[in-house]
């Protein structure tokens, strides 16, 4: 998805509502996450997720978006729905399964150090400045403070192991994100249609072989997991990502950042006053220096 150049300044309003949903919405769908996967598992849960999402983005477009995209338009959508949805999304659900759901969002948090790894290694070849080295530091080093391994694990009440799948799918996500602007992408719509349902179709694949049993959970699905499904198709997929797809075109690129560091305080909070997971003070003060390691990321940022 290319960033358009904004001839008159955007609505100052509306700036701030589109802004504001982004915090909220894309904060509370990792508690929304954790509660839908409950009952069915996280790849069969991100399968029919996506699967509805897309249909209804699809239908969208149809009538928005009269122009059907080229063949090599969409295996590049496909290509990108594969990385951002099938991999990194579903890959989350995962991690919230077993963790804290307000732990898990801080980890993705940490996301730009994948950014500008891969960005330096891969595409612009830009060497970090002083600052984003140092909030990349700052932020391992809170993290590492939250998830210990040397420490005793007498008080933590949920595995490690999903850290590392995590983190897999936080680098397809920074790798699939890096791509789109060297891609032959369709229009926005379109795009997120295609890659919705691609993601979708890949977590139906993994779930048949990872997910043993996982049809026969659907006839158990309660109220409470239904709601969160709903929630998740229709706020976290739908108004989620058309608010944050018009501020990629309207907003000043340093404003839209701050949705990486404000999304984890809205799930910590969220997971604490409805989730009812607990924090330690030790992890409060880790997730305050994870999150300063990534203002300080955000700030370091080139200006290209």
């Amino acid at each position: 998805m290319t960033t358009e150049t904004v001839s008159s300044k955007p609505d100052t309003t509306k700036l701030w509502s589109f802004l504001f949903a982004v915090y909220i919405i894309w904060g509370s769908t990792y508690l929304g996450m954790k509660i839908a996967t409950e009952i069915v598992p996280p790849f069969l849960l991100s399968a029919f997720r996506f699967l509805v999402a897309g249909t209804l983005m699809a239908l969208i477009s149809r009538t928005s978006e009269k122009q059907l995209p080229s063949r090599k338009q969409v295996l590049s959508a496909a290509f990108v729905g594969l990385m951002l949805i099938g991999i990194g999304n579903s890959c989350t659900a995962l991690a919230v399964h077993y963790m804290p759901s307000g732990l898990v969002a801080l980890i993705v948090a940490a996301i730009p150090v994948w950014f500008i790894g891969f960005d330096w290694a891969f595409f612009s070849k830009q060497r970090p400045t002083v600052m984003t080295a140092t909030g990349i530091i700052v932020g391992l080093a809170g993290l590492f403070l939250l998830f210990n391994p040397f420490a005793a694990t007498t008080m933590r009440s949920y595995p490690l192991w999903p850290i590392g799948i995590l983190a897999g799918g936080c680098a397809c996500w920074a790798l699939g994100s890096l791509s789109v602007q060297r891609l032959a992408m369709p229009s926005p719509m379109q795009s997120a249609a295609i890659q919705m349902l691609v993601g979708a179709v890949f977590c139906f694949l993994v779930s048949a072989v990872t997910e043993p049993g996982a049809w026969d959970t659907l006839p158990h699905i309660s109220t409470r997991t239904l709601l969160a499904y709903t929630y998740l198709v229709l706020i976290g997929s739908l108004v989620g990502f058309t608010s944050y797809s018009w501020l990629t075109r309207n907003a000043p690129p340093r404003l839209l950042s701050t949705y990486a560091y404000v999304n984890p305080v809205v799930a910590l909070f969220l997971g604490w006053a409805i989730g009812h997971e607990n924090l330690s003070s030790q992890a409060l003060v880790a997730c305050m220096i994870v999150i300063g390691g990534v203002v300080l990321m955000t700030l370091g940022k080139r200006k290209v």
